[in-house]
């Protein structure tokens, strides 16, 4: 993911609040696993 432009990264929308979220590098090795865009969408998922 080296020289890619914002607009190019992959896009998820998140179950909880419905607002599209952006690839990080924090989340390169794991972004198949990844379903929410924040801590507090994971821990309100239930609500």
């Amino acid at each position: 993911m080296k020289n890619v432009s914002k607009e190019n990264l992959p896009h998820k929308i998140c179950p909880v609040c419905n607002r599209p979220f952006s690839w990080r590098k924090k989340w390169a090795k794991d972004w198949e696993n990844v379903v929410y865009c924040s801590e507090k969408c994971r821990r309100n998922k239930a609500k």
